[in-house]
């Protein structure tokens, strides 16, 4: 993560931040393909699920949505909202602080948006459909990274990226955030093992976020938190057990194996198992505290 911030504030100097992050996530992803089969997490994980290119569709597909929102973002001004720190802005945002504290800042505020975005997903049933495409994994592996239906995407770039433009943050701060997202995102769904002592209390981590891969909505309804852990204490949806989190991660519901009927799933009638499984988030909210 050091080395991957390092290579990104390099391009920035240097006016090449988009060629930069991409070296870095190159580096990353290689990394992580090594690590992944020197010292897995979990044996088990390291087994083909038959997924692999849905997830890089998926991963695509997202993608698309973001480059398609700057497009028709500049069609229709809202980019022009989005400015270099040197020019003039829109907003409160303190654009004469110190770069370091405005991403920071800019961490901090779009989180806020990204775990509401998330637990919404979670909680209501409309919305967890789409966001089911990324929990029917049955392993996690840097591969499914990127692994999310477009709409559940979507959502997640409007509540976390528009609170940063309605408060006026910058472009380097808007880039910085999204290159933190992309690294971070990378390393919380790898396949390797790793220790982090003080960290999960801070950052989201892999150990972190198996738990929210669990099966059991007790667990896997926690730890929303895409970058920081901060709105996840605050809320009272962070856990971190004293155990090994359990492999066999999903969903209880049937997700198709094809990359298209991913896609259409979401829109279709959801069957009696899909609604008994959100019915369950109840009483897993009463049994929270046992953990």
């Amino acid at each position: 993560m050091i080395f991957c911030l390092s290579i990104s504030a390099v391009g920035t100097k240097i006016g090449h931040p988009v060629l930069a992050f991409n070296f870095a996530y190159l580096c990353l992803a290689l990394s992580l393909f090594f690590l992944e089969r020197i010292i897995p997490f979990e044996e088990k994980w390291q087994e083909n699920d038959g997924q692999t290119f849905a997830n890089i569709a998926h991963t695509l597909t997202s993608k698309g949505v973001v480059q398609g929102l700057i497009i028709f973002g500049g069609v229709i001004g809202i980019t022009s909202y989005i400015t270099p720190v040197d020019e003039i802005g829109f907003g409160i945002w303190p654009r004469d602080w110190p770069m370091i504290i405005q991403v920071l800042m800019g961490l901090v505020v779009a989180e806020f948006g990204l775990y509401w975005a998330h637990r919404l997903s979670h909680e209501i049933g409309f919305l967890w459909r789409f966001h089911a495409v990324h929990h029917s994994v049955t392993k996690l592996w840097f591969v499914n990274t990127g692994r999310f239906h477009f709409i559940d995407s979507l959502l997640s770039i409007i509540l976390g990226g528009g609170l940063l433009i309605v408060a006026g943050a910058p472009l380097e701060v808007v880039m910085w955030l999204s290159a933190v997202t992309a690294y971070i995102g990378m390393l919380t769904h790898c396949n390797v093992d790793m220790t982090f002592k003080w960290l999960p209390y801070i950052f989201n981590t892999p150990s972190l976020h198996r738990w929210h891969h669990s099966k059991k909505l007790v667990e896997g309804n926690r730890n929303y938190g895409e970058n920081l852990m901060i709105w996840d204490h605050i809320f009272g949806t962070w856990i971190n057990p004293n155990k090994r989190p359990s492999a066999n991660i999903g969903i209880t519901d049937d997700m198709p194996l094809k990359f298209t009927q991913q896609l259409a799933w979401p829109f279709k009638k959801p069957t009696k198992k899909f609604y008994t499984e959100r019915h369950l988030k109840k009483s897993a909210k009463l049994k929270a505290e046992k953990i």
